[in-house]
Protein backbone atom coordinates (compact mmCIF):
# COMPACT_ATOMS: atom_id res chain seq x y z
CA UNK A 1 0.00 0.00 0.00
CA UNK A 2 1.22 3.20 -0.99
CA UNK A 3 2.74 5.08 2.57
CA UNK A 4 1.86 8.77 1.08
CA UNK A 5 -1.50 7.72 0.43
CA UNK A 6 -4.37 9.99 2.68
CA UNK A 7 -7.94 9.86 2.05
CA UNK A 8 -11.18 11.24 3.11
CA UNK A 9 -14.96 10.18 2.98
CA UNK A 10 -17.68 12.29 3.10
CA UNK A 11 -21.08 11.25 4.93
CA UNK A 12 -23.06 14.16 3.06
CA UNK A 13 -26.98 15.43 4.22
CA UNK A 14 -28.63 18.57 3.43
CA UNK A 15 -27.54 20.80 6.44
CA UNK A 16 -24.47 18.69 7.44
CA UNK A 17 -21.35 16.79 6.05
CA UNK A 18 -19.72 14.63 8.13
CA UNK A 19 -15.70 14.50 7.22
CA UNK A 20 -13.09 11.64 7.83
CA UNK A 21 -9.78 11.58 7.09
CA UNK A 22 -7.71 8.49 7.28
CA UNK A 23 -3.63 7.62 6.62
CA UNK A 24 -2.11 4.99 4.60
CA UNK A 25 -2.36 2.43 8.02
CA UNK A 26 -5.93 2.56 8.63
CA UNK A 27 -5.46 5.26 11.40
CA UNK A 28 -8.54 8.02 11.71
CA UNK A 29 -6.28 11.73 11.47
CA UNK A 30 -8.70 13.99 11.58
CA UNK A 31 -12.71 14.05 11.35
CA UNK A 32 -15.13 16.87 11.94
CA UNK A 33 -18.34 18.49 10.93
CA UNK A 34 -19.18 21.29 8.64
CA UNK A 35 -21.78 22.88 7.08
CA UNK A 36 -23.25 23.15 3.28
CA UNK A 37 -22.75 26.88 2.90
CA UNK A 38 -20.28 27.74 0.27
CA UNK A 39 -17.69 29.43 2.98
CA UNK A 40 -17.98 26.39 5.09
CA UNK A 41 -17.44 24.15 1.69
CA UNK A 42 -14.34 26.25 0.86
CA UNK A 43 -13.42 25.90 4.84
CA UNK A 44 -13.56 21.91 4.72
CA UNK A 45 -11.61 21.96 1.62
CA UNK A 46 -8.41 23.57 2.79
CA UNK A 47 -8.59 21.65 5.98
CA UNK A 48 -8.24 18.39 3.51
CA UNK A 49 -5.63 20.04 1.76
CA UNK A 50 -3.53 21.18 4.72
CA UNK A 51 -3.26 17.21 5.91
CA UNK A 52 -2.48 15.85 2.53
CA UNK A 53 -5.53 14.49 1.21
CA UNK A 54 -5.34 13.21 -2.35
CA UNK A 55 -8.43 11.37 -2.94
CA UNK A 56 -12.04 11.77 -1.49
CA UNK A 57 -15.22 10.10 -1.92
CA UNK A 58 -18.88 10.50 -1.20
CA UNK A 59 -22.75 9.13 -1.55
CA UNK A 60 -24.53 10.48 -4.16
CA UNK A 61 -26.81 11.95 -2.33
CA UNK A 62 -29.55 13.78 -4.45
CA UNK A 63 -28.52 17.00 -5.39
CA UNK A 64 -26.38 18.10 -2.03
CA UNK A 65 -23.15 16.42 -3.72
CA UNK A 66 -22.75 18.80 -6.77
CA UNK A 67 -22.13 22.09 -4.43
CA UNK A 68 -19.52 19.83 -2.80
CA UNK A 69 -17.88 18.13 -5.87
CA UNK A 70 -17.38 21.45 -7.18
CA UNK A 71 -15.80 22.54 -4.30
CA UNK A 72 -13.24 19.47 -4.11
CA UNK A 73 -13.12 18.77 -7.89
CA UNK A 74 -10.11 21.04 -8.55
CA UNK A 75 -8.01 20.15 -5.42
CA UNK A 76 -8.35 15.96 -5.19
CA UNK A 77 -9.44 13.46 -6.77
CA UNK A 78 -12.84 12.13 -6.46
CA UNK A 79 -15.35 9.54 -6.40
CA UNK A 80 -19.16 9.45 -6.61
CA UNK A 81 -20.06 6.28 -4.84
CA UNK A 82 -23.75 4.48 -5.61
CA UNK A 83 -25.05 4.18 -1.68
CA UNK A 84 -26.22 0.69 -2.48
CA UNK A 85 -22.32 -0.47 -2.73
CA UNK A 86 -21.33 0.74 0.09
CA UNK A 87 -24.32 -0.44 2.70
CA UNK A 88 -23.47 -0.73 6.39
CA UNK A 89 -25.33 -3.41 8.28
CA UNK A 90 -28.26 -2.24 10.17
CA UNK A 91 -27.31 -1.92 14.03
CA UNK A 92 -23.68 -0.53 13.41
CA UNK A 93 -24.58 2.58 11.11
CA UNK A 94 -24.46 6.63 12.47
CA UNK A 95 -23.16 9.64 10.16
CA UNK A 96 -19.38 9.46 11.56
CA UNK A 97 -19.21 5.88 11.24
CA UNK A 98 -20.51 6.20 7.75
CA UNK A 99 -17.66 8.68 7.05
CA UNK A 100 -15.44 6.35 8.23
CA UNK A 101 -16.79 3.55 6.34
CA UNK A 102 -16.79 5.43 3.12
CA UNK A 103 -12.72 6.02 3.65
CA UNK A 104 -12.07 2.80 4.64
CA UNK A 105 -13.60 1.24 1.52
CA UNK A 106 -11.62 4.13 -0.71
CA UNK A 107 -8.29 3.20 1.07
CA UNK A 108 -8.69 -0.40 0.41
CA UNK A 109 -9.70 -0.04 -3.32
CA UNK A 110 -12.88 -1.89 -2.86
CA UNK A 111 -15.28 1.35 -4.14
CA UNK A 112 -15.71 2.10 -7.93
CA UNK A 113 -16.48 5.83 -8.50
CA UNK A 114 -19.80 6.77 -10.75
CA UNK A 115 -19.90 8.10 -13.89
CA UNK A 116 -19.25 12.39 -13.57
CA UNK A 117 -19.12 14.24 -16.91
CA UNK A 118 -17.13 17.42 -17.42
CA UNK A 119 -18.30 21.21 -16.53
CA UNK A 120 -19.25 21.81 -20.25
CA UNK A 121 -21.76 18.34 -20.31
CA UNK A 122 -22.64 18.89 -16.80
CA UNK A 123 -24.57 22.40 -18.04
CA UNK A 124 -25.63 20.95 -20.99
CA UNK A 125 -26.96 18.33 -18.95
CA UNK A 126 -28.82 21.25 -17.60
CA UNK A 127 -30.81 22.36 -19.86
CA UNK A 128 -31.40 18.53 -21.29
CA UNK A 129 -33.36 17.86 -18.29
CA UNK A 130 -34.63 20.96 -18.28
CA UNK A 131 -36.32 20.27 -21.70
CA UNK A 132 -37.87 16.93 -19.99
CA UNK A 133 -39.10 18.84 -17.02
CA UNK A 134 -40.70 21.27 -19.08
CA UNK A 135 -42.39 18.70 -21.50
CA UNK A 136 -44.20 17.32 -18.47
CA UNK A 137 -45.44 20.63 -17.22
CA UNK A 138 -46.58 20.92 -21.15
CA UNK A 139 -48.99 17.80 -20.80
CA UNK A 140 -49.82 18.68 -17.23
CA UNK A 141 -51.15 22.20 -18.39
CA UNK A 142 -52.59 20.73 -21.75
CA UNK A 143 -54.46 18.60 -19.86
CA UNK A 144 -55.49 20.89 -17.28
CA UNK A 145 -56.83 23.43 -20.52
CA UNK A 146 -58.70 20.84 -21.63
CA UNK A 147 -60.99 19.92 -18.78
CA UNK A 148 -61.64 23.37 -18.07
CA UNK A 149 -62.90 23.06 -22.10
CA UNK A 150 -65.20 20.25 -21.36
CA UNK A 151 -66.77 21.57 -18.14
CA UNK A 152 -67.77 24.17 -20.19
CA UNK A 153 -69.06 21.66 -22.40
CA UNK A 154 -66.74 22.42 -25.20
CA UNK A 155 -66.16 18.84 -26.42
CA UNK A 156 -63.81 19.37 -29.86
CA UNK A 157 -60.42 17.38 -28.38
CA UNK A 158 -63.07 14.45 -29.05
CA UNK A 159 -62.86 14.59 -32.48
CA UNK A 160 -59.29 15.83 -33.12
CA UNK A 161 -56.14 13.72 -32.93
CA UNK A 162 -54.19 16.47 -30.66
CA UNK A 163 -55.02 19.10 -28.35
CA UNK A 164 -52.06 21.04 -29.92
CA UNK A 165 -53.35 21.12 -33.58
CA UNK A 166 -54.14 24.10 -35.42
CA UNK A 167 -57.65 23.50 -35.33
CA UNK A 168 -58.15 23.55 -31.80
CA UNK A 169 -55.61 26.26 -30.36
CA UNK A 170 -57.82 28.66 -32.93
CA UNK A 171 -60.97 27.60 -31.19
CA UNK A 172 -58.88 28.78 -28.24
CA UNK A 173 -57.86 32.01 -29.30
CA UNK A 174 -61.15 32.44 -31.22
CA UNK A 175 -63.35 31.83 -27.42
CA UNK A 176 -60.13 34.38 -25.38
CA UNK A 177 -61.49 37.16 -28.22
CA UNK A 178 -64.65 36.82 -26.75
CA UNK A 179 -66.51 35.06 -29.71
CA UNK A 180 -68.12 31.63 -28.98
CA UNK A 181 -70.84 31.57 -31.71
CA UNK A 182 -70.40 27.84 -32.59
CA UNK A 183 -71.57 28.76 -36.37
CA UNK A 184 -67.90 30.83 -36.19
CA UNK A 185 -65.62 28.42 -34.40
CA UNK A 186 -66.53 25.59 -36.63
CA UNK A 187 -65.57 27.36 -39.94
CA UNK A 188 -61.89 27.77 -37.64
CA UNK A 189 -62.08 23.86 -37.78
CA UNK A 190 -59.98 22.13 -40.60
CA UNK A 191 -61.37 20.96 -43.79
CA UNK A 192 -60.75 17.30 -43.65
CA UNK A 193 -62.16 16.85 -39.80
CA UNK A 194 -65.21 18.73 -40.79
CA UNK A 195 -65.57 16.07 -43.81
CA UNK A 196 -64.72 13.12 -41.87
CA UNK A 197 -67.15 14.45 -38.68
CA UNK A 198 -69.59 16.52 -40.55
CA UNK A 199 -70.38 19.67 -40.28
CA UNK A 200 -73.77 19.46 -37.83
CA UNK A 201 -71.46 17.21 -35.14
CA UNK A 202 -68.27 19.33 -35.01
CA UNK A 203 -71.20 22.46 -34.23
CA UNK A 204 -72.38 20.74 -31.64
CA UNK A 205 -69.14 19.65 -30.27
CA UNK A 206 -68.02 23.65 -30.24
CA UNK A 207 -71.46 24.74 -28.85
CA UNK A 208 -70.50 25.48 -24.91
CA UNK A 209 -71.55 28.04 -21.98
CA UNK A 210 -68.99 30.00 -21.30
CA UNK A 211 -68.77 32.10 -18.04
CA UNK A 212 -66.52 34.96 -17.48
CA UNK A 213 -64.41 32.91 -15.19
CA UNK A 214 -64.07 30.43 -17.71
CA UNK A 215 -63.04 32.57 -19.95
CA UNK A 216 -60.55 33.94 -17.75
CA UNK A 217 -59.14 30.54 -16.84
CA UNK A 218 -58.66 29.62 -20.27
CA UNK A 219 -56.72 32.43 -20.93
CA UNK A 220 -54.46 32.13 -18.64
CA UNK A 221 -53.65 28.44 -19.07
CA UNK A 222 -53.16 29.11 -22.15
CA UNK A 223 -50.51 31.79 -21.56
CA UNK A 224 -48.76 29.45 -19.56
CA UNK A 225 -48.42 27.30 -22.22
CA UNK A 226 -46.97 29.59 -24.61
CA UNK A 227 -44.60 30.39 -21.70
CA UNK A 228 -43.45 26.85 -21.49
CA UNK A 229 -42.90 26.42 -25.36
CA UNK A 230 -40.85 29.10 -25.52
CA UNK A 231 -38.88 28.21 -22.73
CA UNK A 232 -38.86 24.09 -24.47
CA UNK A 233 -37.53 26.32 -27.49
CA UNK A 234 -34.61 28.62 -25.79
CA UNK A 235 -33.38 25.38 -24.15
CA UNK A 236 -33.11 23.34 -27.39
CA UNK A 237 -31.92 26.22 -29.20
CA UNK A 238 -28.62 26.74 -26.43
CA UNK A 239 -28.44 23.20 -26.47
CA UNK A 240 -27.97 22.51 -29.77
CA UNK A 241 -25.51 25.59 -30.14
CA UNK A 242 -23.49 23.88 -27.02
CA UNK A 243 -23.12 20.96 -29.43
CA UNK A 244 -22.31 22.48 -32.59
CA UNK A 245 -19.52 24.54 -30.84
CA UNK A 246 -18.25 21.71 -28.57
CA UNK A 247 -18.65 18.13 -30.39
CA UNK A 248 -19.51 19.19 -33.86
CA UNK A 249 -18.25 16.02 -35.00
CA UNK A 250 -20.13 13.89 -32.72
CA UNK A 251 -23.37 15.40 -33.64
CA UNK A 252 -23.08 15.60 -37.03
CA UNK A 253 -22.22 11.66 -36.76
CA UNK A 254 -25.49 10.38 -34.71
CA UNK A 255 -27.84 12.27 -36.56
CA UNK A 256 -26.72 9.58 -39.50
CA UNK A 257 -28.72 6.84 -37.70
CA UNK A 258 -32.31 6.37 -38.76
CA UNK A 259 -34.44 8.24 -35.98
CA UNK A 260 -32.09 10.85 -34.87
CA UNK A 261 -32.87 14.14 -34.92
CA UNK A 262 -30.89 17.55 -33.85
CA UNK A 263 -32.55 17.70 -30.72
CA UNK A 264 -32.19 13.28 -30.10
CA UNK A 265 -28.77 13.82 -31.04
CA UNK A 266 -28.60 16.46 -28.91
CA UNK A 267 -29.81 15.03 -25.77
CA UNK A 268 -27.41 11.96 -26.08
CA UNK A 269 -24.42 13.70 -26.26
CA UNK A 270 -25.67 15.94 -22.81
CA UNK A 271 -26.01 12.39 -20.95
CA UNK A 272 -22.92 10.67 -22.51
CA UNK A 273 -20.59 13.54 -23.03
CA UNK A 274 -19.77 12.02 -26.44
CA UNK A 275 -16.49 10.59 -24.67
CA UNK A 276 -16.74 6.57 -24.30
CA UNK A 277 -13.75 6.44 -22.13
CA UNK A 278 -15.67 5.95 -19.12
CA UNK A 279 -17.55 2.19 -20.61
CA UNK A 280 -14.94 -0.01 -21.53
CA UNK A 281 -17.35 -2.14 -23.43
CA UNK A 282 -20.46 -1.23 -25.01
CA UNK A 283 -22.34 -3.34 -22.60
CA UNK A 284 -21.46 -1.38 -19.91
CA UNK A 285 -23.05 2.01 -21.62
CA UNK A 286 -26.40 -0.19 -21.83
CA UNK A 287 -26.58 -1.03 -18.41
CA UNK A 288 -25.25 2.19 -17.40
CA UNK A 289 -28.80 3.36 -19.80
CA UNK A 290 -30.88 0.82 -17.78
CA UNK A 291 -31.50 -1.22 -20.82
CA UNK A 292 -29.87 -4.37 -20.27
CA UNK A 293 -32.03 -7.37 -18.61
CA UNK A 294 -30.91 -8.04 -14.55
CA UNK A 295 -29.26 -11.43 -13.77
CA UNK A 296 -31.63 -12.81 -11.48
CA UNK A 297 -31.25 -16.92 -11.38
CA UNK A 298 -31.40 -18.85 -8.38
CA UNK A 299 -31.81 -22.84 -7.77
CA UNK A 300 -31.41 -22.55 -11.64
CA UNK A 301 -34.26 -20.24 -12.14
CA UNK A 302 -34.75 -17.00 -13.78
CA UNK A 303 -36.71 -15.02 -10.80
CA UNK A 304 -36.68 -11.59 -13.23
CA UNK A 305 -35.58 -10.91 -16.78
CA UNK A 306 -36.27 -7.01 -16.37
CA UNK A 307 -34.46 -3.94 -17.71
CA UNK A 308 -32.44 -2.42 -14.68
CA UNK A 309 -32.45 1.10 -12.90
CA UNK A 310 -30.62 3.54 -15.00
CA UNK A 311 -30.35 6.92 -16.41
CA UNK A 312 -34.10 7.70 -17.63
CA UNK A 313 -33.29 10.61 -19.32
CA UNK A 314 -31.17 9.34 -22.18
CA UNK A 315 -33.35 6.00 -21.67
CA UNK A 316 -36.09 7.97 -22.50
CA UNK A 317 -34.58 9.87 -25.63
CA UNK A 318 -33.93 6.10 -27.44
CA UNK A 319 -37.07 4.58 -27.16
CA UNK A 320 -38.60 7.84 -28.95
CA UNK A 321 -35.50 7.16 -31.22
CA UNK A 322 -36.90 3.30 -31.79
CA UNK A 323 -40.21 4.05 -32.30
CA UNK A 324 -39.16 6.81 -35.34
CA UNK A 325 -36.28 4.14 -36.80
CA UNK A 326 -38.88 1.64 -36.47
CA UNK A 327 -41.06 3.36 -39.01
CA UNK A 328 -38.30 4.41 -41.12
CA UNK A 329 -38.55 2.38 -44.49
CA UNK A 330 -35.29 0.34 -45.70
CA UNK A 331 -33.22 0.71 -42.85
CA UNK A 332 -32.18 -2.07 -40.68
CA UNK A 333 -34.63 -1.03 -37.34
CA UNK A 334 -37.98 -0.85 -39.57
CA UNK A 335 -36.66 -4.58 -41.39
CA UNK A 336 -35.78 -6.03 -37.33
CA UNK A 337 -39.41 -4.35 -35.68
CA UNK A 338 -41.09 -6.40 -38.99
CA UNK A 339 -39.41 -9.41 -38.67
CA UNK A 340 -40.11 -9.42 -34.87
CA UNK A 341 -43.40 -8.48 -34.68
CA UNK A 342 -45.63 -9.24 -37.25
CA UNK A 343 -43.30 -12.97 -38.42
CA UNK A 344 -42.41 -14.04 -34.97
CA UNK A 345 -45.12 -12.09 -33.15
CA UNK A 346 -43.53 -10.57 -30.21
CA UNK A 347 -44.36 -7.77 -27.74
CA UNK A 348 -44.19 -4.45 -29.66
CA UNK A 349 -42.84 -2.75 -26.65
CA UNK A 350 -39.82 -5.42 -25.86
CA UNK A 351 -39.03 -4.31 -29.38
CA UNK A 352 -38.73 -1.37 -29.06
CA UNK A 353 -36.71 -1.79 -25.52
CA UNK A 354 -34.35 -4.29 -28.03
CA UNK A 355 -34.11 -1.51 -30.75
CA UNK A 356 -33.47 1.43 -28.32
CA UNK A 357 -30.09 -0.77 -26.26
CA UNK A 358 -29.01 -1.48 -30.27
CA UNK A 359 -29.44 2.31 -31.43
CA UNK A 360 -27.22 2.70 -27.77
CA UNK A 361 -24.87 -0.18 -28.82
CA UNK A 362 -24.41 1.50 -32.62
CA UNK A 363 -23.52 5.04 -30.70
CA UNK A 364 -20.82 3.23 -28.33
CA UNK A 365 -19.21 2.13 -31.12
CA UNK A 366 -19.51 5.09 -33.67
CA UNK A 367 -18.30 7.54 -30.60
CA UNK A 368 -15.56 4.85 -29.85
CA UNK A 369 -14.11 4.12 -33.43
CA UNK A 370 -15.10 8.01 -34.66
CA UNK A 371 -16.97 6.24 -37.82
CA UNK A 372 -20.23 7.08 -38.95
CA UNK A 373 -23.53 4.80 -39.17
CA UNK A 374 -23.25 2.00 -41.04
CA UNK A 375 -26.63 0.13 -41.88
CA UNK A 376 -26.45 -3.49 -42.64
CA UNK A 377 -29.80 -3.54 -44.28
CA UNK A 378 -29.26 -1.42 -46.84
CA UNK A 379 -25.74 -3.02 -47.46
CA UNK A 380 -27.08 -6.34 -48.30
CA UNK A 381 -29.39 -4.59 -50.58
CA UNK A 382 -26.61 -3.03 -52.85
CA UNK A 383 -24.78 -6.44 -52.65
CA UNK A 384 -27.96 -8.08 -53.95
CA UNK A 385 -28.69 -5.51 -56.60
CA UNK A 386 -24.64 -6.25 -57.62
CA UNK A 387 -25.15 -9.90 -57.99
CA UNK A 388 -28.17 -9.28 -59.66
CA UNK A 389 -26.52 -7.22 -62.20
CA UNK A 390 -23.65 -9.37 -62.45
CA UNK A 391 -25.92 -12.29 -62.81
CA UNK A 392 -27.46 -10.44 -66.02
CA UNK A 393 -24.49 -9.26 -67.16
CA UNK A 394 -23.16 -12.75 -67.30
CA UNK A 395 -26.73 -14.22 -68.72
CA UNK A 396 -26.39 -11.58 -71.71
CA UNK A 397 -23.03 -12.66 -72.63
CA UNK A 398 -24.13 -16.26 -72.98
CA UNK A 399 -26.81 -15.94 -75.08
CA UNK A 400 -24.65 -13.52 -77.47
Amino acid sequence: MDRNRTVAGLDIHKDTIYLCVMSHNETIIFENVYGTLTPELQLMCSDMISYGVTEAAMESTATYWVPVWNALCDSMSLKLVNPYFIKQLPGRKSDVKDAQWIAECLLKQLIRGSFVPDKTVQDMRKYNRRIFDLNEDMTYNTNKLDAALQRCGFRLSNYVSRIKGKSYRKCIKAIIDGVTDPDKLVKLIHGRTIRKFGNDTLKSAVTGNFHQADICLIRQYTEFINMIERQIEECKNALITMCKEYFPKPFKRLQSIPGVSERAASAIIAETGADMKPFEKATNLVGWCGLKPRNDVSNNKVKSNRTTHGNRFLRQILIEISWVASRTRNCFFSNFSYVQCTQRHKNKMKIQVAIARKVLVAVWHMLTKDEDFIDVYIRRLEKEEQWINEIRTLESLVVK
